[in-house]
């Protein structure tokens, strides 16, 4: 049996075919366009995304079997950029306005708005009003289309994120439905029921009707349409946001299991099991996932919303590289930054700061700065921030951290990884395969449709690790590092 996994990322899609022993027989992946109509906003065309999952589904299932690989897709998992929204037509499936993406920050004029009731949102949801959450852009969405949102309120229109969407697509409509990970993030769910909430429906002013149903993580959520996904007509058995499956796909089952991922941005996950552990010092509560006929299981997150991207920006914004890859060997040709300190809240700060109006910033350039020291500084300045949110977790949170788990695309980057255990003073943990969120997919469906009996024949489908050990540093440019964000946010206020 075989698994079709399909991870939905921000900047593009990566699909791969798990084997039952754990092996990825083959993959495929197709990036999709970025439009950002003004400073500050980020959108996507939900159609682009749509074809760029049927393109790196088919071209995954092609390149298995151009190798003679007999491969039978028996279920699909999904996982996907979490927070975005998509507004979609119920018959013909066609988006009824671009994507408003996770990065965007038009809503923080709504935040401003409802600030008096962060207190009870927070109660109720784990987290704080932001841009970053789904209601936000919904309430922005509400006050600037309305020709668009008549239709949501008509029924004409589905409201939803990136995993509804696609799950819509998949099954030909037949199925408007999220999981308890994905709905955790959108400002609506309430943590402790794991349900929408109608006072948070009425509070951002969104119908419940039109949202979604929750449906567990793993287990029979619905069958996917041959007329519209490949000729398959297999079940859909795994769905959960791409962080949290991350964690599932590094065998996080355990309270405490953590695990860090970079990608376009980075976000630190603590299982914290069927406990919602009280959020503090910019960390937030969460939905890991809900396994058929289980209990839901909780997390503790910290997130920071530009890492990877920051990359991009060297390789699209300044020019100074061609492949994103690049930087690795380009910040590796000085020994250090010499001084400079670049802080990447391209689109705000996250994780312990939550500030929407910080931007970013490159401080202590001088006549000897080159190209190489700025991707020094973007290299370190990744890893500064998570050590921001690792400070949080073992600080308030209290939660020790013995090492670090780490995947995602830019972990690849073994520089980064070295940088990162320097700064922490801990080992950083890298598998093998970092593909680990799309691995998540793959065996929350895995388990859903039986391909793995339990969790313990998930754990052992795990391969190598690489250990990278913190080597002693005579100053780690932390101190100046905190200078730098409270500059950038105190020009941004």
């Amino acid at each position: 049996m075989t698994v079709l996994s399909i991870d939905a990322g921000t900047t593009g899609v990566t699909c791969l075919l798990v084997s039952e022993d754990g092996r990825v027989l083959a993959r495929g992946q197709r990036e999709f366009p970025q439009h950002f109509p003004a400073p500050g906003l980020v959108e996507h065309d939900p159609d682009e995304i749509w074809a760029a999952v049927l393109a790196a589904s088919s071209d995954a299932i092609d390149a298995a079997s151009s190798r003679g690989d007999r491969v039978t897709v028996s279920c699909v998992g999904l996982t996907n950029q979490r927070e975005t929204v998509v507004l979609w037509d119920r018959e013909t499936l066609r988006p009824a306005t671009r994507a408003i993406v996770w990065q965007d920050r038009r809503s923080a004029g709504e935040c401003d708005r409802l600030r008096e009731h962060e207190p009870r949102v927070r109660e109720l949801t784990g987290l704080p009003l932001d841009p970053y959450f789904s209601a936000t852009k919904l309430a922005w969405l509400s006050a600037n289309l309305p020709e668009v949102w008549a239709g949501v309120r008509a029924g004409r229109v589905a409201v939803g994120t990136v995993d509804s969407y696609l799950l819509a697509r998949l099954t030909g409509g037949r199925l408007h439905a999220t999981d308890p990970s994905n709905a955790s993030r959108t400002l609506l769910l309430d943590l402790a029921s794991a349900r929408w909430s109608g006072e948070l429906a009425d509070l951002f002013g969104v119908p419940v009707e039109a949202l979604p149903e929750i449906v567990p993580s793993s287990g029979n959520i619905g069958r996917t349409d041959p007329e519209h996904f490949l000729g398959l007509d297999v079940p859909v058995s795994g769905v959960a946001g791409d962080q949290q499956a991350a964690l599932f796909g590094q065998a996080g089952f355990a309270p405490g299991a953590m695990k860090c991922t970079y990608g376009t941005g980075s976000f630190l996950l603590v299982n914290t099991g069927d406990r919602i552990a009280p959020a503090g010092a910019g960390l937030l509560s969460t939905v890991a996932w809900q396994l058929e006929g289980q209990p839901v299981q909780y997390a503790l997150e910290g997130s920071v919303f530009v890492t990877g991207a920051a990359v991009q920006w060297l390789r699209d914004g300044l020019k100074l590289i061609e492949r994103s890859s690049d930087s690795e060997r380009l910040a590796a040709s000085v020994p250090d930054s010499d001084g400079l300190i670049f802080v990447p809240s391209l689109t705000g700060i996250g994780t312990p700061h939550w500030d929407p109006h910080a931007r970013g910033a490159i401080l202590g350039i001088t006549r000897g700065t080159t190209d190489a020291h700025l991707a020094r500084a973007v290299l370190d300045g990744i890893a500064y921030q998570i050590r921001d949110v690792v400070e949080a977790v073992t600080g308030t949170a209290g939660i020790p951290i013995a090492r670090l788990a780490v995947d995602g695309g830019a972990a690849a980057n073994d520089l980064l990884c070295q940088i990162q255990a320097d700064l922490l003073g801990r080992p950083v943990v890298r598998p093998e395969t970092t593909e680990t969120t799309a691995m998540g997919a793959a065996f929350l469906a895995g388990l859903g449709a039986g391909v793995w009996k339990n969790l313990d024949e998930v754990a052992e489908t795990g391969d190598g690790r690489r250990v990278f050990s913190p080597r002693p540093l005579p100053d780690d440019g932390y101190r100046r590092w905190l200078d730098a964000v409270d500059a950038v946010r105190r020009f941004g206020s």
